[in-house]
């Protein structure tokens, strides 16, 4: 992976707690370092091929004219936000937002803060077993693709699966997708939860019917183990209906905690199955 870096970039911004900072402004000095790939551009010697350095200092000047916060901290993540829609080749950036004239009444160099962001690959599996089952699963499959913070999304086949743990119910049909996104585990599955929430999803039996079920499955390499969420989920090693879509879209995803294939997994479940018969 190349990088591109800008170093002290001088942009005027209205940032700060203080009104006489928001009505007289002041000078902000920005580093901006940028993971891309620009082995393309090394072969056309063309800029449209890379991720073009004027370009992102002139949307990081406009950006600071444009709009106005009280903290450093929410400047730096709406930038960098922003930043990684706006240029598409930008796989990571870690973005330094410096404040060399704050109002502290002592002598210092420079305050700010500093953030990066990354596009990080995700499995989810999704489900429904109310009708209408389809017209579930896909609104929030389109949902999702035309969410910003998503790229590159793969959405498998429907499937239909019998029900699992709790058996009195309607057959459901499943599905698996795969994507990118600069969203943190935390907020991936906030969104996911309101994805359900407009389906109108009612908890009330555990594994019971639902109208929309969505679980993220694996989360680049990370483990994740907190009150709310558990990542890789915790018995997709188990789960047919997991691991049978979401092998036909990405069967070289590593299971971070088994180091197996997604292809190896479902292989060893099917194994399983067949000594079990």
């Amino acid at each position: 992976m190349e990088e591109i870096f800008i170093k002290e970039l001088q942009v005027f911004g209205h940032h700060g707690v203080y009104e006489n900072e928001k009505t007289n402004g002041q000078m902000f000095l920005i580093d901006c370092e940028i993971e891309t790939e620009f082995s393309q551009a090394v072969a056309s010697d063309n800029l449209a091929e890379t991720v073009d350095y004027g370009n992102v200092c002139m949307f990081i000047k406009e950006y600071f004219s444009n709009h106005t916060y009280d903290l450093l901290e929410k400047v730096a993540d709406e930038l960098a936000t922003k930043l990684m829609y706006a240029f598409s080749g930008i796989s990571k950036i870690t973005l330094a937002i410096h404040k060399p004239n704050a109002p502290i009444p002592m002598e210092f160099q420079s305050v700010g803060v500093r953030i990066s962001k990354k596009w990080r690959k995700v499995a989810i599996s999704f489900g429904s077993n109310i009708e209408p089952k389809e017209e579930y699963l896909t609104n929030a499959m389109e949902k999702l693709i035309a969410n910003p913070a998503i790229r590159n999304m793969e959405v498998s086949e429907y499937i239909t699966t019998k029900p699992y743990g709790y058996t009195q119910q309607d057959d459901f049909l499943n599905g698996a997708a795969v994507f990118e996104t600069i969203l943190s585990p935390e907020q991936l599955l906030d969104l996911l939860h309101k994805l359900e929430n407009d389906a109108n999803r009612v908890r009330q039996i555990h594994w019971g019917p639902r109208t929309l079920d969505l679980d993220i499955l694996l989360y680049d390499d990370w483990c994740v183990n907190t009150k709310n969420l558990i990542i890789p989920h915790i018995d997709m090693k188990n789960r047919e209906f997991v691991l049978k879509p979401l092998v036909s879209i990405a069967p070289g995803m590593i299971h971070p905690v088994y180091h197996m294939t997604i292809l190896d997994m479902e292989r060893k479940l099917q194994v399983k199955k067949t000594l079990q018969e």
